[in-house]
């Protein structure tokens, strides 16, 4: 330090040694400005001057001749210019080639100082040798000086550090002679002595600064170069070093005599991170010059709080050693040039004091209300970021900043919103009850003029939701979320201990703001218009949140309902993520009640829900609303009603989730009727959110899980599909559209004309299906009540197609009401005195089979009978929905499991029958009737068969139980092997047929077998030989344990499915031909005892049957042979047993007659396998 105060005293013992007057003078040449000029002014660049007027230019313009001739004027009477051209009639061709030497003895390690060639031993001291020389010596000793020092510097890579005591640079009587010297000296051997290497000499002397001020200033083209040299070679932190300290000084003393470069020179510290010191002081020296207050905080708080982390940790460590070397001197005054830290510390204390208005109380200037908010970031960012201590007088100073009173506007709310930060981020500044006061008064100022300054800043944020934010906060012991608060108003990061605010947590919510202060003044806040994801910062709707997780309005008994309502209906694209979570916590403060409080929010009543629909777009509309765009509709509607139904569907299933502690508790909450649900349009919403899923994220996740769970049927994967298929030909059909003259009365009186001319009714229909699916509305009513007549006989399939198209096209904007229309409009017609009354939706979930009690003709008209398949379906799931809610909704509170368990399995009983019921009813639709004579395959009937079977699929997927429980009711065998071939979920019939066959019932049994057999030959895999082996085995131990007639009945079924088994597994024919045999010899038995004459036939049949298996499937073992398709058991023909005729006729008895029968099958079964079998070795 001592150092540094030679440095200040020299400072102010020399003034600047070039005035900028000057210096511009001679950088632009302005020789008119130097005429002006005094003597002692000009005195500094004489020697640029005679070398101007001396020595031959390369410019020979008339108008330089007479610059020149001026020159000599202003020389003309000074006597120093004639020391000045001495210096410049020496031999300087003779003096380079020394000089070079010179450095070549200087670059040899070990050189002494008195070893030089320029000049000879010194018999007196430098300065004595300097004065007693010429001018060519002077030049030589100069020059030795410099060279020596120069060559330590490169040596010992001292650079700025390394101080030289030299007599010459000291003497202060010399020191415009040398400086005379080192200027022509420079500019004759420019290439020996470059600019910059004579700046870090000149660092490593006594008045260095000086002599680099005066040298620049006869070579003003070279500022620049100095200046980025000098700088680059700065130390990060230029105030811990005496060289540090020179170095920042000579670059002031640059900046002073070309004040215009001083910003480029402070840019230039900022770009190689070197020297802060001097990057404050040329802003200090900008602020002065400019006389802007703003300067100094604009350029700190840009440095702290810019985007480059480099630049951050640079001017932070800066910061901090500042104070580590300087503690005890923030203490006392110091002078402002002494550390550059203490200073820029002074002159934002100074700053603030001059803002602060004098009297506490007073409203503060509105000029200084943004240039107060960016000095309280500025401290935020020096404590926060660079660690700064502050000092008594600047807390003090500070805490009056903040706690000061701006007038009402948005740079005001910004300010006041700043302060507030700063006090939870530096809660030292209250360090006595008297700041503690001044806090507390000025915050109940804040709640008082709230209201003035909203109306005033007309700003969508204001500090009092963040005031209240805040409190909430503390109330809820969220340090973490104020901490979020604090560094995204502060645009900083910025540590907030939790143990540092126990003082201040004490003042809001013991003395300023209790739970009932809050919650009452929450109600009260506006709601956000337009609300939607793009608005940042912190919302009301932040601190309703809040307020209602922590269940404060129901402790308080404050309604919220309203304010909540009113948010929704004020939201907007894109949805702002808490309004979900707003409506769930809403929810759940509803149904849910606390631990402390048995008080709960009020639910939105039906005519406010309702109220949102009202101008839904599936409602009646006006011309000039149908004209309007969907985009237009989706932007205005669609946000407050997706989260009106969001809240319906949450709150009907926390209600069920929660519906035995609320019977138990006797709570009065009830549910919403069901007329809510009708008049909301919910396929449409969600199919409009589908469509934008990012414009209602945090909504449509939770939407279509509540959806999915509560109204399956409004959530059919082909009704999604249709959706997707449909807009895609919309848009393929619109491309082509003709405009015609249709309305609902003119589709009327073409159906009137169906049969005599149908093209109108086509036309129509074409035309319906280019429309929007929401221009269609209006024709919903005569499109479904035209269905019974589409019925006729005769109507055209194009007709047909056309009706079922616009069909899914209204049922996929509000399917429940189409659904509902469509089963009464297909009722089947009766002729009764009373009149019979439409259903209602509540008729059909409860009993989906009231859907399959229509007209017959749907079940031979493959288009309708599509449409009240996907009915069917819908209602199905309805019902299963219906019958758990009711459940649900009828607890038992005495906890017995047996009774619940009990209601479950009624429950799952009642679907299965309804289900089953449905199933049967298909299946006999698939019957041909005795009337019908099916016409290729191409016939209704097949088409029918086809949908039906479509939709049996579809139902033992998704529930392998009911096929099973369909299978053992049982259905008409003729039906099998369409089920098997179009059903390709009939392989999961093989997991149960072992179940079946085991079946005490003999029809259970047969229709088993007859499954297996048509199953086998569809799927031919290991799992199905399995179940044969076991069907064949079943069928040797029922040959033996039945009676002789259910023997007969049995066998006559299931023998001639034996074929299509061993056609599937030919391994199977050896056991199937010993059954047949088995079968055979029992018939023959039952035969002999009831006639002997039938026994001598039968006994010469039987030979014939042995030998024939004995031949075919134990004597073959050569090469393969393939049985003659023409094969037969018996002599006859026909290969059957040739009676007499009248004997078969004298035994015309029940058991002759059966067992015949039986035998016949048997033996027409037997020439089926030796047709189709191939004999390898007894293996087939």
């Amino acid at each position: 330090m001592n150092d540094l105060k030679t440095i200040m005293s020299g400072r102010k013992k020399h003034r600047s040694p070039v005035k900028c007057a000057v210096f511009q003078a001679m950088q632009s040449v302005d020789i008119d400005s130097l005429s002006e000029c005094s003597e002692s002014d000009i005195r500094p660049v004489l020697v640029s001057l005679v070398r101007m007027a001396l020595c031959s230019p390369l410019e020979t313009s008339d108008s330089w001749t007479k610059a020149r001739k001026d020159v000599l004027k202003i020389l003309s009477g000074l006597d120093v210019v004639n020391s000045i051209v001495a210096l410049l009639s020496i031999d300087f061709h003779a003096l380079e080639q020394d000089v070079k030497k010179e450095q070549q003895l200087r670059a040899k390690l070990g050189g002494n100082q008195g070893d030089s060639v320029l000049v000879s031993q010194l018999h007196h001291g430098l300065a004595l040798e300097f004065e007693r020389s010429d001018a060519p010596r002077r030049i030589r000793l100069l020059l030795s000086e410099l060279l020596y020092i120069m060559s330590e510097i490169k040596e010992q890579s001292k650079g700025g550090n390394y101080q030289k005591q030299s007599e010459l640079f000291e003497s202060e009587v010399y020191l415009e002679e040398v400086c005379d010297v080192l200027c022509i000296a420079q500019a004759e051997l420019p290439n020996l002595l470059p600019m910059t290497e004579l700046a870090e000499a000149l660092l490593c002397v006594k008045n260095g600064a000086w002599l680099l001020c005066q040298l620049v200033s006869n070579s003003p083209q070279c500022f620049m170069t100095v200046c980025s040299s000098l700088v680059s070679r700065g130390e990060r932190v230029d105030e811990e070093t005496l060289g540090g300290r020179q170095r920042l000084e000579m670059l002031r003393m640059l900046c002073t005599i070309n004040p215009k470069e001083a910003l480029n020179v402070r840019r230039m510290c900022i770009q190689h991170c070197t020297m802060p010191g001097l990057a404050i002081a040329l802003t200090l020296q900008v602020a002065e010059v400019s006389h802007s207050e703003e300067e100094l905080v604009s350029f700190v708080s840009c440095l702290l709080l810019g985007n480059d982390q480099a630049v951050r940790l640079w001017f932070s460590q800066f910061i901090k050693a500042g104070q580590k070397g300087n503690t005890s001197s923030f203490q006392r005054k110091r002078e402002p040039s002494g550390c550059m830290l203490y200073t820029l510390r002074q002159q934002l204390l100074d700053q603030v004091t001059s803002i602060v208005p004098a009297t506490r109380g007073d409203k503060m200037a509105e000029s200084g209300v943004i240039q107060a908010s960016m000095l309280i970031r500025l401290y935020c960012a020096l404590r926060g970021m660079a660690t700064l201590k502050y000092s008594d007088e600047e807390m003090v100073a500070l805490l009056d900043l903040v706690t000061a009173r701006p007038p009402p506007s948005k740079a005001g709310a910004h300010f006041i919103s700043l302060g507030l930060c700063t006090l939870i981020a530096c809660p030292y500044l209250l360090g006595s009850l008297d700041q503690e006061q001044q806090v507390i008064d000025w915050i109940k100022w804040l709640m008082t003029n709230e209201s003035i300054f909203e109306k005033e800043a007309a700003s969508g944020t204001s500090f009092g939701e963040m005031l209240f934010l805040i409190a909430l906060h503390f109330h809820n012991n969220q340090i973490h979320a104020i901490a979020d608060l604090v560094c995204k108003t502060l645009g900083m990061k910025s540590a907030v201990k939790a143990n540092a605010l126990s003082r201040m947590r004490q003042i809001f919510t013991q003395e300023l703001f209790t739970e009932q202060v809050i919650a009452s003044h929450a109600v009260k806040i506006p709601v956000t218009p337009n609300l939607n994801a793009t608005m940042s910062g912190y919302l009301p709707l932040h601190s309703i949140c809040q307020l209602l997780k922590s269940r404060v309005f129901s402790k308080h008994k404050v309604a919220i309902k309203d304010w909540i309502y009113k948010q929704i209906l004020h939201s907007s694209l894109p949805l702002h993520p808490l309004l979900p979570q707003l409506i769930e916590t809403y929810v759940n403060s509803i149904i849910v009640k606390g631990a402390k409080t048995e008080h709960t929010n009020e639910p939105l009543t039906e005519q406010e829900i309702l109220a949102v629909y009202r101008d839904s777009v599936t409602h009646k509309q006006s011309a000039k609303q149908r004209q309007q765009s969907p985009s237009d509709i989706r932007q205005d509607n669609l946000s407050p009603q997706l989260l009106v139904l969001y809240y319906v569907l949450l709150y009907e299933d926390t209600l069920m989730n929660h519906m035995k502690t609320i019977v138990l508790l006797k709570s009065p909450i009830k549910s919403y009727s069901d007329t809510i649900m009708s008049k909301i349009p919910i396929n449409y919403l969600i199919q409009a959110a589908l469509k934008e899923q990012q414009m209602y994220a945090g909504l449509f996740a939770p939407l279509t899980r509540l959806l999915v769970t509560q109204y399956p049927h409004l959530c059919l994967v082909e009704d999604w599909l249709e959706e997707s298929l449909t807009t895609q030909q919309q848009q393929q059909m619109n491309k082509s559209k003709v405009v015609h003259s249709f309305s609902p009365s003119t589709y009327q009186e073409a159906l009137s004309e169906l049969q005599s001319s149908p093209t109108k009714v086509i036309a129509h229909l074409e035309h319906l299906l280019s429309l929007p699916s929401l221009e269609l509305m209006p024709y919903n009513d005569v499109l479904i009540s035209s269905l019974p007549t589409l019925l006729l006989e005769g109507t055209p399939r194009r007709v047909l197609d056309l009706a079922k198209k616009n069909w899914f096209k209204a049922h996929a904007v509000s399917p429940r009401s189409i659904r509902l229309m469509t089963v009464n409009a297909l009722r089947a017609k009766t002729h009764g005195v009373f009149q019979v009354m439409p259903h209602t939706e509540q008729d059909i979930v409860v009993d989906p089979l009231i859907v399959l009690r229509c007209d017959c003709r749907v079940f031979r008209n493959p288009s309708i009978l599509e449409i009240v398949l996907r009915i069917l379906s819908a209602y199905t799931q309805a019902c299963q929905v219906y019958l758990t809610n009711h459940i649900q909704t009828h607890p038992i509170l005495d906890n017995n499991l047996h009774a619940e368990h009990e209601r479950q399995d009624l429950k799952i009983a009642l679907s299965a029958a309804q289900e089953s019921a449905i199933i049967q009813i298909l299946l006999e639709c698939c019957h041909v009737d005795k009337e019908e004579t099916p016409t290729g395959q191409l016939s209704d009937l097949r088409e029918v068969q086809c949908l039906i079977f479509s939709h049996l699929h579809q139902v033992f997927i998704a529930d392998p139980n009911l096929a099973k429980l369909v299978h053992f009711q049982g259905y008409a065998s003729e039906l099998i092997p369409l089920l098997v071939a179009g059903v390709p979920s009939m392989h999961i019939c093989l997991d149960f047929i072992p179940e079946l066959l085991g079946q005490p019932q003999t029809e259970k049994q047969v229709f088993s077998i007859k499954l297996l057999s048509h199953l086998c030959c569809q799927y031919s895999l290991p799992k199905s030989l399995s179940v044969a082996k076991l069907g064949i085995n079943v069928m040797f131990t029922m040959l033996t344990v039945l009676e002789s007639e259910m023997r007969v009945l049995f066998f006559q079924e299931t023998v001639p499915c034996l074929f299509n088994i061993c056609k599937a597994f030919p391994p199977l024919c050896d056991d199937v031909t010993s059954l047949l045999t088995q079968i055979g010899r029992v018939c023959f038995s039952q035969l002999t005892t009831t006639n002997s004459e039938v026994a001598s036939g039968k006994c010469l049949m039987m030979s014939y049957l042995t030998q024939i298996r004995r031949v075919c499937f134990s004597q073959l073992t050569t090469t393969n042979s393939v049985v003659a398709s023409d094969f037969s058991l018996l002599p006859g023909e026909d290969g059957h047993l040739d009676m007499p005729e009248p004997t078969c006729k004298r035994q015309r008895v029940g058991v002759v007659s059966s067992y015949s029968q039986l035998y016949n099958t048997v033996q027409q079964t037997f020439q089926q396998l030796a047709s189709q079998a191939v004999v390898t070795n007894s293996i087939f």
